[in-house]
């Protein structure tokens, strides 16, 4: 069993596609996998609900409770390992980690990003893209580097920026591609199709899917 530990902020969609997914997939039976801790940075997280909703164990770490980065970073860790984790999913999960966090788990670290990386690493991308006056936009799964978005690319989903389209409506689409490619690139990495090594990703087996996120 690949033991998937999902870390959120925030409202937790993609959490909740995650095990949507696994559920309707049977990962259980099929991979096999399963999504065994949430682990939050804030208690208004409504991530939480969305945890207990599906059985699954849910803990809170609040950042503003350590003295320091480092202190918060650690006790995460330990968190994790209690769980034995194979895979780290940051499924909107708005802190930066340090290098003694990411070095920790490098290749089972990953994160989904509202953009095309490398274009519009950090914060405010759809607005960002609106500005730049881009004609293409969409999300990115990528392992997690001690660069902040700058990791090893597993797979992207893009889409049309509209005519009509603002900051709300181009997220709200950007999302749903989100909820799409997180938990197939999740899936990739549990049944070993996908892996980091030497700081590259190597594949096997996914031309079709990778085309099929670009429709």
């Amino acid at each position: 069993m690949k033991r998937i530990v999902c870390l959120i902020s925030g409202r937790g969609s993609n959490l909740a596609a995650i095990l949507r997914t696994a559920e309707s997939e049977r990962w259980a039976t099929e991979i096999p996998a399963a999504v065994v801790a949430v682990i939050s940075n804030r208690a208004d997280a409504a991530g939480l609900a969305v945890a207990a909703a599906h059985g699954v164990p849910a803990a809170v770490l609040e950042h503003q409770s350590f003295a320091s980065r480092e202190q918060f970073d650690a006790r995460l860790a330990e968190a994790i390992e209690a769980h034995r984790a194979d895979l780290v999913v940051l499924a909107g999960f708005m802190r930066v980690l340090g290098g003694a966090f990411v070095n920790r788990f490098c290749g089972r670290l990953v994160n989904v990003h509202p953009s095309l990386l490398p274009a519009f690493p950090g914060l405010a991308t759809h607005r960002r893209a609106l500005a730049a006056g881009v004609r293409v936009h969409g999300a990115t799964v990528h392992f997690v580097s001690g660069d902040v978005d700058g990791g090893a690319i597993i797979a992207q989903a893009a889409l049309g920026v509209l005519p009509e389209d603002n900051e709300e409506t181009l997220a709200a689409r950007v999302l749903q591609r989100e909820h799409v490619l997180l938990p197939r690139c999740v899936r990739w990495l549990c049944e070993g199709r996908v892996a980091l090594q030497n700081g590259r990703v190597v594949t096997r087996d996914l031309a079709a899917d990778h085309l099929a996120l670009l429709g």
